[in-house]
Order: C-alpha cells, then structure tokens, then sequence
C-alpha cells in the first residue's frame, strides 16, 4: 500500500513547454474509469473512491490524520493525500467496513474476483460516473520520484498533477516539498486547489451528488 501525494494544476502552451525543458515524456495513454458507490453515498460521504480502471480495481481513501502529516498553511490546501489500496480482497473489506452500520450483506462469505462483479450487487454498489482520460506522463531531472501527467478526459476537461508516491509510513513532509518545489520550477501559482475531473464531472452530470458531497465538505 502507498500514498499518493498529488497536486493539481491547469495548463496551457506555456506550462507544457516548461515540463518538456525540465522533464522526459514517459509515453502516452489512453484508460477508462468506472466509480462506484452505494445509492445513497456511503463511500463519497466518507471521501472513498471506489473505482475500476480497465480490469484492475483500486480504492482511493483518506490517510489516518495522527499518522499522516500535513504540511501546515498554504500547501495543506493544494495537495492532496489518499492511501491507495489495489489488492481487491482487501478493498472489498475495506468497502464493508465504510458501508457495514447500512448493509444488509455484509457478513456474505464472499471472495471478490477480477472476472466475477457479483460482490458489487451483494453490497448494493452502482456506478456513478464513468469516463476515458488521454494521459500524457512525464519524469523530472534531477528530482527523483516526482511524475507529472497531464489529462484530457473525454467530458472537455483538462487538468495536470504533480504527484509523489510514499510507502506507507513513509515521509509525507518531504514528498509535498518535492511537490512544492516542482510548482515553482513550473511557474504555478495556484491560490486555491484545482477542481480534478472527477470534482468537474459530478458538478456537471451529478448534480445532486455534488451538492451533498460538496456541503459535507468532502469536495
């Protein structure tokens, strides 16, 4: 399990140029997303994003607040912090345990597979969004593990993020000053967090979603 330490940013013709001087396109691809939730937005409301990402599953949700330190002012704003679970018997159980005070089978004995989604029926999981990014991703010299990619997802929404990955347990604080450092090497000048595409969709196309995630300070 890591943590995924990121900050968005927008771009254009001048930031782009900036990355190519500083760093090496790493390729390009093409992947389609599908998230899920309960009906009544058990996984969101908690900021767990349960999604599927061509035949893989990953689950996105918060690090423990006394374990996971977080850069004070500015930049706890601007970046984000979620453990990143990709082993599916334990997102399934991690799933339970978000949605068990509501769910009717949760004691099921079930072993969740790659090629078997009936688990998502057993805990009343339906998708909520679903849409295909064209990803561009590229290595800093001289700054070891700081990747950049930049997004187009297939709604009309571009978006770019710097992101570090830390073994759990690992050194947050170092990683957002890589992070920080970056930013500023790019010319980033970004007040406020920048609305990722999954903070766009849902304003767009699930409204109703977006209010209640957005009024219980989840977005």
């Amino acid at each position: 399990m890591s943590v995924e330490v990121e900050r968005k940013f927008l771009f254009d013709s001048d930031t782009l140029k900036a990355i190519e001087d500083i760093g090496d396109c790493v390729g390009q691809k093409q992947f389609h997303d599908k998230y899920f939730d309960t009906p009544d937005f058990k996984l969101t409301l908690r900021d767990v994003w349960l999604r599927r990402r061509k035949q893989s599953w990953e689950l996105k949700c918060p690090i423990d607040p006394v374990n996971g330190a977080v850069e004070p002012g500015r930049e706890k704003s601007l970046c984000t912090q979620y453990k990143e679970i990709t082993n599916l018997p334990e997102i399934y159980q991690r799933v339970k345990e978000v949605i068990k005070d509501t769910c009717e089978n949760c004691d099921a004995d079930i072993t969740p597979s790659d090629e078997d989604d009936s688990w998502l029926n057993t805990l009343k999981l339906c998708c909520f969004a679903e849409f295909t990014t064209t990803r561009r991703s590229f290595t800093l010299k001289g700054e070891d593990g700081v990747k950049i990619d930049l997004d187009q997802a297939d709604f009309g929404y571009h978006v770019g993020e710097i992101e570090v990955l830390v073994p759990e347990g690992g050194d947050i604080q170092s990683a957002q000053e890589k992070i920080r450092h970056t930013a500023q090497r790019l010319g980033l000048n970004e007040e406020r967090r920048v609305e990722g595409k999954m903070t766009v969709y849902l304003k767009r196309y699930r409204p109703e979603q977006y209010a209640i995630l957005l009024s219980a300070h989840v977005l």
